[in-house]
């Protein structure tokens, strides 16, 4: 499976949003936090932000719901076609019929884990996912520091995938420093917003992650 980059644009100035944007054009996906206050202790952006989003870019979406109850607002989400929409496995009472109306409405299901959460129960969804994201530090914040504990869920994850076509997102403290054991643990997919839009050059960065992404 081909590794990709999907660029948070939480870490991104969002006066010049477009602009943005086009310093991290030959991302693989853009990265969309969405955080609604009560799932976890901060507040991003709606969809009227996507839509924006949608409207200066033809690049694949990546859309991560941070929110208490996803499900209601998977079709106002889905308007904008997405690549992807994520939920998180803690906020959801009915994880699969929550994945299957992503699939339905014709996007990518992923479910996202917090650091504690345990792989244990993803088994009996494996045939209705698309991506599985572990998450790399607390979600919430921008900027935090990488937990190095989560190399060995990341394996244990990608042992769980096998052959399946699912991809393996990480999400938290992605950068030159930690891509490369990130990859050999057996990620395909890296989250990154912070380390590439504070970099002089992102596209040059971006370009260093792939050479350590093998």
């Amino acid at each position: 499976m081909n590794r990709r980059i999907s660029t948070s644009l939480l870490a991104a100035d969002f006066a010049s949003l477009e602009e943005e944007i086009a310093r991290v054009s030959t991302t693989d996906l853009l990265h969309l936090d969405v955080m609604d206050g009560n799932y976890v202790p901060n507040i991003s952006f709606g969809l009227p932000i996507i839509q924006a989003v949608r409207r200066c870019s033809n690049l694949p979406l990546d859309i991560h719901l941070m929110i208490e109850k996803p499900e209601r607002y998977l079709e106002d989400f889905a308007q904008v076609q997405p690549e992807f929409i994520t939920v998180h496995y803690e906020a959801v009472t009915h994880l699969q019929r929550t994945l299957r109306a992503i699939k339905e409405l014709g996007v990518k299901a992923g479910v996202a884990l917090n650091p504690h959460t345990p792989l244990t129960g993803l088994e009996y969804v494996l045939d209705d996912l698309d991506l599985i994201l572990i998450m790399t530090v607390n979600p919430g914040f921008g900027g935090q520091k990488f937990i190095p504990t989560m190399v060995e869920k990341v394996k244990a994850c990608h042992g769980l995938i096998g052959e399946r076509p699912i991809e393996l997102q990480v999400d938290g403290g992605v950068n030159l420093d930690t891509i490369g054991l990130l990859a050999q643990a057996g990620a395909t997919n890296f989250v990154a917003g912070s380390a590439i839009f504070q970099a002089q050059d992102p596209q040059e960065y971006m370009a260093k992650m792939r050479s350590l992404m093998g």
